[in-house]
């Protein structure tokens, strides 16, 4: 079975690539914003520059903005002087989230679920924020324990605490 142990929701090969289509759809969504969103937090496609069993490796992202890593179905997001990463499926029925460009939010297709750059429930069908995976700073990286994903409803203080705080002159 493959990181997700059950946790992500894809019972194939199939499923998981309908959800990536959709955030992938999401993204290039948002990267069409018209020249008046220019203040938006903007998103791009990454991937992990080391794995090493249950941890992924990034670069710290230079400036506020979404990345996501879609083979890994994780987000990375620097927002507010923190580093997150969040999985890609909304915690409500595991569909794949979408970056609102415009709005600098992510969003649900499937029921309108809304939320914070820093994964916080705004409104919709979710009853709970994005879930955390554990993250820590190793130098200019930030390293991602996909097999450590907090519910901000159950584990409270794990999820508060899967954050890798950053100098604000940074």
């Amino acid at each position: 079975m493959s990181h997700c142990d059950g946790i992500c929701g894809h019972s194939d090969r199939r499923d998981f690539l309908r959800r990536t289509t959709l955030a992938i759809g999401g993204i290039m969504a948002g990267l069409s914003a018209s020249p008046r969103d220019a203040a938006a937090l903007p998103i791009s496609l990454i991937r992990a520059i080391r794995a090493d069993g249950e941890e992924l490796t990034y670069l710290i992202p230079a400036a506020d903005g979404a990345t996501i890593d879609d083979q890994n179905e994780v987000i990375v997001v620097r927002f507010n002087h923190a580093v997150y990463a969040f999985n890609l499926s909304c915690p409500h029925q595991n569909t794949a989230l979408r970056w609102l460009q415009t709005d600098s939010r992510f969003q649900c297709p499937k029921h309108k679920s809304k939320y914070q750059p820093d994964g916080s429930f705004i409104s919709g069908r979710a009853t709970r924020n994005m879930d955390r995976f554990a993250v820590r700073r190793e130098g200019e990286h930030v390293v991602v324990n996909v097999s450590a994903l907090f519910q901000s409803d159950k584990q409270a203080a794990q999820w508060n605490e899967a954050r890798v705080p950053l100098d604000p002159a940074a």
